[in-house]
């Protein structure tokens, strides 16, 4: 009589973020390949189109013009949130340094705000990268909902998620909380003539 015995359980191979950027060095993956790293997977990005490229131009331009030097706006670039964990966020607020992250990405203690434009990519941008940002302490997370028309705001995060969501609707604004001066209007963005 055999005894079945259990196969042992395969393990993924998890990629790190120094992986994926030996990789582009190496020419395996292209540095304009639309893929970000989630808990050490890549994953392929929604397709950007007119609109969603447009808002994210003029969120940067608004931030770039209201801000000055008081914070680094970055665009669509990496911010690892751990070592298996490097999504692309369309807009970062970033803790202001004199060599604007040129000799290291941002850590999550230099995120004040990150900013998801999201039509396709909705679900995946709630149950996905929503929890990974709140477990990495991001202060406050911004999902420009082009499907609904709104701006959606996680503040508080926890490690069950972000314990504060708002819905900025049709004629309001919003302030990021790190500077309650810049405002953001959701008709501004979302309410084209």
């Amino acid at each position: 009589m055999s005894v079945a015995v259990a196969a042992p359980p395969i393990e993924r191979y998890r990629l790190t973020g120094a992986i994926v950027r030996q990789m582009v060095e190496k020419g395996i993956l292209a540095e304009d390949d639309r893929v970000e790293l989630i808990k050490g997977e890549l994953f392929t990005m929604s397709p950007i189109g007119s609109e969603h490229s447009g808002i994210v131009n003029q969120l940067a331009a608004l931030f770039f013009k209201q801000l000055g030097q008081q914070a680094v706006v970055s665009v669509q670039s990496p911010i690892p949130l751990s070592e298996n964990s490097e999504p692309q966020p369309d807009v970062a607020l970033l803790t202001p340094r004199a060599d604007y992250y040129k000799r290291s990405l941002p850590e999550p203690g230099d995120i004040l705000l990150v900013i998801e434009v999201a039509e396709s990519s909705i679900v995946y941008d709630r149950t996905v990268k929503l929890p990974l940002y709140a477990g990495a302490s991001i202060p406050e997370v911004w999902i420009v909902n082009l499907s609904d028309r709104w701006i959606e705001v996680y503040r508080d995060p926890s490690a069950a998620g972000y314990t504060t969501m708002l819905k900025v609707l049709a004629g309001k604004s919003i302030a990021p909380q790190a500077f309650a001066d810049v405002t953001v209007g959701v008709d501004e963005l979302l309410h084209h003539p």
